[in-house]
C-alpha cells in the first residue's frame, strides 16, 4: 500500500496477496487499515502485477478514433475482442522481451480496469459497481505476427511479458473520471504517445456492460481498453522496438511503468 508520501508499507500481516480469490475483500480490508501503521518497506523492491490470478486478459481494438485513423482503419461500430494470454503478465518495471522472429514489436499505453464483482447480463448504469479499480497497461504488441501471420490477433499479443500490468491497483474511489486522464508513452525519452482517455469510442462503463453480454466477467479479469495514437506502426517510417531501448509509460494518477527492452532467450 502506498501512504501518504509515496512510500511502500508492507500489508503482508494482513492480506496473502492482491489476488482475484477474494479481491473485493482483501480491497475492503486494505481500506480499513492506515497505512502509516503498517511496516515500511526497505530498500527498492520489484513490483508485481498489481493483481494477481487473474482469469481472462480481454482487450478492446481500436477504441480510440485517432489511433484507428493512424492504423489506417475505420472505427468500428461495437467493440473489437480479442485476448492475451494471462502468461504475458509480468510487473510493471520488468523487462519486455522480443520473441524470437520478430520484426515488429511495438508498444501501446493503456488503461486498465480491474472487475471486483461477478457481471453477467448487466447495464451501462450497474457496470461501475463491478469495478474494483484502475491500472496501467502496456499492450506490447508484434504486428507481423498480429497483421501478417494470419487468424486472430492474439498471436501478436500473447508472448511472455507482452502484458505488464501496474505499478498500482488504484481502487475506483480515486479515480473521479476514468474518461478524463492523460496517458503518455516514451521510447529512449522520446514522446510517442499523449493522449486522453477522453477520446475513447466506447468508455468503461459501456465496456463491462458490453462484456457481459458476451461472457461473465470475474473478480481479477482485466480489460485494456485501447490505445491513443502514436504507436510506432503509425509513425512514417514505421519505428519498432529493439533490445536496449527503454520504455516509459503512466496515466494521471495511476503511476508510471518503465520497461527495458531485450531479446527473448
Amino acid at each position: 500500500m502506498l501512504d501518504a508520501d509515496g512510500g511502500l508499507r508492507d500489508l503482508s500481516e494482513h492480506l496473502d496477496d492482491i489476488s482475484a480469490a477474494g479481491l473485493e475483500a482483501a480491497i475492503a480490508k486494505a481500506a480499513t487499515l492506515d497505512p502509516a501503521s503498517l511496516p515500511a518497506v526497505p530498500g527498492n523492491p520489484r513490483i508485481g502485477p498489481c493483481v494477481g490470478g487473474v482469469g481472462k486478459f480481454i482487450c478492446i481494438g481500436l477504441n480510440y478514433s485517432d489511433h484507428a485513423a493512424e492504423s489506417g482503419m475505420e472505427v468500428p461500430p461495437e467493440p473489437i475482442i480479442f485476448f492475451k494470454a494471462t502468461s504475458a503478465i509480468c510487473g510493471p518495471s520488468d523487462d519486455v522481451e522480443i520473441p524470437r522472429n520478430s520484426v515488429a514489436t511495438d508498444w501501446e499505453v493503456e488503461l486498465g480496469v480491474v472487475i471486483g464483482k461477478a457481471a453477467k447480463y448487466i447495464t451501462e448504469a450497474e457496470a461501475m459497481d463491478r469495478v474494483a479499480g484502475y491500472c496501467v497497461v502496456n499492450d506490447v504488441s508484434e504486428r507481423d505476427f498480429q497483421i501478417r501471420r494470419h487468424g486472430q490477433w492474439v498471436k501478436g499479443k500473447s508472448a511472455d511479458t507482452f502484458g505488464p500490468l501496474g505499478p498500482w491497483l488504484v481502487t475506483r474511489d480515486e479515480v473521479a473520471d476514468p474518461q478524463n486522464l492523460q496517458m503518455y508513452l516514451e521510447v529512449n525519452g522520446h514522446r510517442y504517445q499523449d493522449g486522453s482517455t477522453g477520446t475513447m469510442v466506447h468508455g468503461v462503463a459501456h465496456l463491462v456492460a458490453y462484456l457481459s453480454q458476451f461472457m461473465s466477467l470475474q473478480p481479477g479479469d482485466v480489460i485494456s481498453t485501447g490505445t491513443p495514437p502514436g504507436v510506432g506502426m503509425g509513425q512514417k517510417p514505421p519505428v519498432y522496438l529493439k533490445p536496449g531501448d527503454v520504455m516509459e509509460l503512466g496515466i494521471e494518477g495511476l503511476g508510471t511503468q518503465r520497461q527495458k527492452v531485450i531479446a527473448a532467450p
